[in-house]
């Protein structure tokens, strides 16, 4: 499909996916209604809804989505693996550790902004730790090793607060976070999530010629003049920013970064430049429409956001590793 074709088609649908996302809710807002309450001449309660409950919900999934689903791209390619995504360098586990670590010992509630600084500081710290596994090696095998453990360590360490919540209310609220959600978060979410998405996807995109180079492998990478040092730093440095402020905002959602690059890859030359911008327009409309479903799928209480996109992302990524399997 033509580059210009594929990115306006995938805008619009994540575009598409917000309006509806604003759309729909608990509480019945009429088409006329909404555009009053848009254009400044609705009613309060109009106005609380939309802007203060569905327009943040609607912008964090697109964030989300767009940050998972870039990063997710730019692993596979990097790494040279079809399984990569952000946990498997331990940025996901490690952001949750960190936001586990604010809730365990009560930081969370002193402060809003405390609880995604911690998630944040645990992307970082896997960063940190990913190269002291790693060394001074570039194979792309080490790094894959190296997050396997630190995310084991940090997953045990999840497991570990659980175990040893000191009441069940707090394994609760730890539980529920780790299961992914977007309700109830506000414009101050939207502000500490956006910055390190845009910087997290910025390093990410600036790697495309590094990441088409790789496809000839290290050598012929070399030969091109790219920096392979250079490379892993950015794009380490990307994800962990990018994944630790969206994590932060969203809980741990999975699958996204897993299942867009698949979906996208077909309708691209399937090199990694031009996988890694659609992935993140992909990610942000599939997150967007998951979060729909969780809207409007009939329960006693709203499914978590993370669970929904387990469900989709198990079958779709099974479907398309069978067919694609040959062609990666």
């Amino acid at each position: 499909m033509n580059r210009a074709l594929l990115l306006s088609t995938l805008a619009l649908l994540a575009l598409v996916a917000g309006l509806i996302s604003l759309a729909i809710g608990p509480a019945g807002l009429p088409l006329s209604r909404m555009i009053a309450a848009a254009t400044g001449s609705g009613d309060r309660i109009a106005t609380t809804i939309l802007f203060e409950l569905r327009l943040p919900r609607m912008l964090l999934a697109l964030i989300v989505g767009a940050m998972l689903g870039g990063a997710g791209a730019a692993l596979q390619g990097y790494l040279r693996n079809p399984l990569a995504e952000p946990s498997v360098i331990g940025a996901s586990t490690s952001a949750s550790l960190g936001a586990v670590i604010a809730l365990y010992f009560g930081f969370a509630q002193l402060h809003a902004a405390i609880l995604p600084l911690f998630a944040i500081l645990g992307a970082l710290a896997s960063l940190v730790a990913l190269f002291a596994f790693s060394g001074r090696s570039e194979s792309p095998l080490t790094l894959i090793l190296a997050g396997i453990a630190i995310s084991t360590l940090a997953t045990s360490g999840v497991s570990l607060a659980l175990n040893m919540s000191p009441n069940p209310f707090a394994a609760m609220e730890i539980t529920n976070w780790l299961l992914g959600a977007l309700e109830d978060r506000s414009f101050q979410h939207v502000w500490i999530a956006l910055p390190c998405v845009i910087v997290g996807l910025a390093l990410l995109l600036w790697n495309c010629r590094a990441l088409d180079a790789l496809t000839l492998g290290e050598d012929g990478a070399r030969a091109l003049g790219v920096s392979l040092k250079r490379t892993r730093l950015r794009l380490l440095v990307g994800v962990a920013i990018g994944v630790g402020g969206a994590v932060a905002v969203s809980g741990s959602i999975g699958f996204i970064g897993l299942i867009v690059p698949h979906l996208v890859r077909p309708l691209t030359d399937r090199s990694p430049s031009a996988v890694l911008l659609p992935a993140a327009l992909g990610g942000a409309a599939l997150l967007a429409m998951a979060d729909i479903l969780v809207r409007i799928i009939p329960t006693t209480n709203e499914l978590k956001l993370g669970v929904v996109t387990a469900f989709l992302g198990v079958p779709v990524f099974l479907f398309h590793l069978a067919r694609e399997r040959r062609l990666w």
